[in-house]
């Protein structure tokens, strides 16, 4: 007896397949069509899941923002002197990144052209603000240089961060690559950051 072939993929399954596609071909450039070719299913079986491509964005891009927002509230990033706090978020925002490369590169390439974009860049501004405001506390603990722009700290450390996106390529088998990863990046950052101890 044989048995119609149905549709195995789960909202999860299916994301995955548009975050790959989306990062691939870009947001505005990917149909329908094109996801559901890469997924191998119909667009009725899509519009099963979700009701387009938009709502697929969305799920994405929450996914990247709610392992980035969830850092913020990890015990680490709490507890402490600012200057260990912003560490320890850096090293935190660094794992997430890794773990959640494809939606956080899919996060990092939104340019606001629809309202899903605009709301995933004020999620990633006010992101951004939290952690400006650990570097001024750990600044105003003298902690960090007197001599450092800020501001311009703020914008050089999630540069790095982000940068990762581009040309990081995780190897599975290498153990410990995004912890060292995360040192490497905190240790380049506050090493230069840090006033003399």
């Amino acid at each position: 007896m044989t048995t119609a072939k149905r549709d195995t993929y789960t909202p999860e399954t299916l994301l995955s397949v548009a975050v790959r596609v989306f990062n691939e071909r870009g947001y505005d450039g990917t149909s329908m069509e094109h996801l559901s070719k890469a997924a191998g299913i119909s667009k009725s079986s899509i519009y099963h899941h979700v009701s387009g491509k938009e709502e697929l964005l969305r799920r994405a891009v929450s996914r990247a923002l709610d392992g980035l927002f969830a850092v913020l509230d990890e015990p680490g990033a709490v507890r402490g002197r600012a200057v260990e706090r912003v560490e320890y978020v850096t090293r935190r925002t660094v794992e997430v990144l890794i773990a959640e490369l494809p939606y956080v590169t899919l996060l990092l390439r939104v340019r606001g052209n629809t309202a899903t974009e605009r709301w995933a860049m004020e999620r990633r501004r006010e992101f951004d603000h939290r952690v400006a405001d650990l570097l001024k506390a750990a600044a105003a603990e003298g902690d960090l240089r007197a001599d450092v722009d800020i501001r311009l700290a703020t914008r050089l450390l999630f540069g790095m961060i982000n940068s990762l996106v581009e040309w990081y390529r995780p190897h599975p088998d290498a153990v410990g690559e995004r912890e060292q990863l995360a040192e490497t990046v905190a240790h380049l950052a506050f090493d230069g950051l840090r006033t003399a101890r």
